[in-house]
């Protein structure tokens, strides 16, 4: 199991950083013309000077120019699309959320998410829910002695749109599937031809694949991230929709979901909705409001994919705009809004546990600024880490600073003149996914979405505030 990665030093205590994240009001007032400034430039120099740090890199593996980074950083790239793996599949694509999960010596695991749809499984029939279905999972060993890429393997195959998930204390991960389909759904007017319904979270070990279950009183809807709180074992279930929930699964027996449990929704005091006009550092009070049915798919009647959100509004939850990143750090649940915020460039959000509240922490001006906030993670004693997922091109990786300042932490200049791997191209528009930390928080590993590899960067991280 993972040494502990979730907590941040004394000085980052929940008090200090929500302090200098603008909780106060002088601090608040001081961050709010931060974000006056920014908003004011013109958009293609706020652009270039988010990239002003950054020069080209090149790859240790390919010696390929393919991220822009800071002075002093380095990268390797592994597990592209359609590289072999040690168990005789090939990598599948659409690589998304990641995290390591296990660390043995200088050997970390990493599981990894596969973001597709239908076709056929990537790998075998004991590792595959439906054999009808494309995504899945692959773990990877690193060495961060030697910062090298040992191996891969499939560890989860069968399922359908893994976008994201998280780590759990126990060593595994949790992968979850952005959809509901089944039996009889299309997909670009073509039948899919499942076999299994979808919609599921799924756990998956660090070392020997096991034959998927899902976890079904988690939830069946649209899932994006979760986030485990380890005293409790309660988790944290994003929802990537345009109107989307946050959601929490208390387990009947902490470390052990697949023996069941309460799924509820948040209920933000005074506030149906949160997906705009809302301010940085006020802090809400929050309730929880039982789902009842958690398997039900749809509202009676439709295809809508909201039969557990409205559940939740029904009874009272509160909105936000397609919640997506989500991690567990120093006693709080941290979050994205993808498409939250007045500009619709994406919210920070986090949640106390022992408080019952949630503080916004950032909500980006405009998608110069930040372009559609992700995947996300928090650094070992350091600031918060965004990927983008917009339309600013090159998509770049962000860090949020405990004082609430912004730092552009690489960008994607994937570029291919020539074939490499069997791809040529412009992919600078292609998402970040995935981005996590080794636990002394010296590597980090994120993932470009297409045309799909895994890459380890390390550097001076805190000459950056991250």
């Amino acid at each position: 199991m993972t040494k502990s990665s979730n907590s941040l030093s004394d000085r980052n205590s929940r008090r200090d950083f929500f302090k200098t994240a603008a909780m106060s009001s002088l601090a608040g007032a001081a961050f709010g013309g931060y974000l006056e400034r920014l908003a004011a430039d013109d958009s293609q120099e706020k652009i270039k000077s988010s990239l002003a740090n950054l020069v080209p890199a090149k790859d240790a593996s390919s010696g390929l120019e393919l991220l822009l980074l800071p002075e002093g950083f380095r990268y390797s790239t592994f597990g592209w699309l359609n590289d072999p793996m040690s168990d005789g599949f090939r990598t599948p694509g659409s690589h998304d959320g990641m995290a390591v999960i296990k660390a043995e010596g200088s050997t970390v695991t990493l599981c990894r998410n596969h973001e597709v749809t239908g076709s056929r499984s990537f790998a075998g029939e004991s590792i595959s829910f439906d054999p009808k279905a494309g995504g899945g999972c692959t773990n990877m060993d690193f060495d961060t002695a030697n910062g090298q890429w040992k191996k891969a393997w499939g560890s989860l195959a069968g399922t359908v749109r893994n976008c994201a998930g998280g780590p759990t204390p126990w060593g595994t991960w949790l992968s979850c599937e952005e959809t509901t389909y089944g039996p009889g759904d299309k997909y670009n007017d073509k039948p899919l031809g499942l076999s299994e319904d979808h919609g599921w979270i799924f756990e998956v070990p660090a070392d020997a694949a096991k034959e998927p279950k899902p976890l079904k009183d988690m939830g069946r809807f649209v899932h994006e991230a979760v986030a485990v709180d380890p005293a409790t074992g309660i988790v944290y279930e994003t929802e990537d929709r345009t109107t989307a929930g946050l959601y929490r699964f208390v387990p009947n027996e902490k470390g052990k979901l697949a023996k069941g449990g309460k799924l509820q929704m948040l209920k933000a005091k005074g506030r149906d909705d949160l997906s705009k006009k809302c301010k940085v550092g006020k802090t809400i009070d929050i309730t929880w409001v039982d789902i009842e049915a958690p398997e039900l798919p749809h509202s009676p009647g439709t295809n809508d994919s909201l039969g557990v959100f409205k559940q939740g509004k029904k009874a009272g939850g509160t909105t936000f705009a397609r919640l997506e990143g989500c991690w567990w750090s120093n006693g709080l649940v941290h979050f994205v809004s993808t498409s939250g915020g007045d500009a619709g460039a994406g919210q920070v959000w986090a949640l106390s546990p022992k408080e019952q509240t949630i503080t916004m922490l950032f909500e980006s001006p405009s998608k110069e600024v930040m372009d559609a906030p992700d995947n996300m993670t928090v650094r070992p004693g350091g600031g918060i880490v965004l990927c983008e997922d917009g339309s600013v091109k090159p998509q770049r990786l962000h860090g949020l600073r405990a004082n609430g300042s912004i730092v552009t932490l690489a960008a994607n200049n994937v570029k291919l003149a020539k074939k490499h791997k069997g791809f040529k191209g412009d992919y600078r528009g292609s998402e970040w996914c995935g981005a996590c930390f080794s636990s002394d928080g010296k590597w980090l590993f994120a993932n470009i979405q297409s045309p799909g590899f895994t890459v380890a960067i390390t550097g001076p991280w805190e000459d950056l505030g991250i």
